[in-house]
């Protein structure tokens, strides 16, 4: 099966953004452990994953900068605040209410929007 390069960029855009979500609710629970004791900082594993989790999140987004368009890709970014919203309410007492609902749908309509604006019209050019 070919990948064309276009889905292949939405795909690694996609799992940076999944990846960045993990790694901020990560750091949630890492902040939680977290106290004045700044030794207890440097062994603080969930705090320290967080990093990790972002840094693989920049490199899957360079990536697929690399095989797509700014213009599709960047908007996908806005879809780590529907990751986030979803893992905090099943994760953390965080509770969603319409309002939130309601952002979370913006959110995904929106991106999907920009998705379907942002692809190429064929130009015919008489000669």
């Amino acid at each position: 099966m070919i990948i064309n390069n276009s889905f292949k960029a939405i795909l690694l855009m996609v799992l940076c953004t999944i990846f960045t979500s993990i790694g901020q609710i990560s750091w949630k629970f890492g902040i939680n452990k977290i106290n004045l004791d700044a030794l207890m900082t440097i062994f603080n594993v969930p705090f320290i994953l967080g990093f990790v989790l972002y840094g693989v999140g920049f490199l899957l987004m360079l990536s697929a900068f690399k095989y797509g368009e700014l213009t599709v890709l960047f908007p996908i970014i806005a879809t780590s605040y529907v990751w986030v919203s979803l893992l905090s309410s099943w994760l953390f007492p965080d509770t969603m209410n319409v309002w939130k609902w309601m952002g979370v749908t913006l959110i995904l309509f929106s991106v999907s929007l920009l998705g379907l604006a942002s692809k190429k019209e064929k130009v015919i050019v008489d000669g």
